[in-house]
């Protein structure tokens, strides 16, 4: 059975695109930390991040920097932070987080409520500033 990542990557459920290649494909958290909180994977479907091969691997961590950058220019923050939590869907995947303080990666702190708007506003930017990187 697919994950759900495979389906949003399939377009079987909508999301907020940030960027997608041959490989890999990112979107907006629907339940983030922060604005612009981005959900990184690949879109071979593999559970465990250190199940990847090497090359996957490496391929997820390089457009992951690419799509932080992006994020970097359109939400203002000190940093992006990255996590990788590993236990909430079967798919291998990174948090990019953008945050100014240790605090913000504080995964027990409640999520933000952002209208459909404010998602749709967004992921425009960041994709725009992903696109224009390329």
């Amino acid at each position: 059975m697919a994950s759900i990542f495979t389906k949003i990557i399939n377009g079987d459920i909508p999301c907020y695109k940030i960027a997608e290649d041959e490989n890999y494909f990112a979107f907006l958290d629907i339940n983030p930390m922060a604005k612009g909180h981005t959900l990184v994977v690949p879109k071979s479907e593999v559970d465990y991040i250190f199940d990847l091969d090497e090359e996957v691997y490496s391929g997820l961590m390089k457009f992951a920097k690419k799509v932080g950058r992006a994020i970097e220019k359109v939400i203002p923050c000190n940093r992006i932070g990255l996590l990788v939590f590993g236990l909430e869907v079967p798919h291998a995947h990174v948090h990019l987080i953008p945050i100014n303080a240790a605090s913000d990666m504080d995964i027990s702190k409640d999520k933000l409520a952002l209208k459909k708007e404010e998602f749709v506003e967004i992921a425009d930017k960041i994709l725009e500033s992903f696109e224009s990187m390329t």
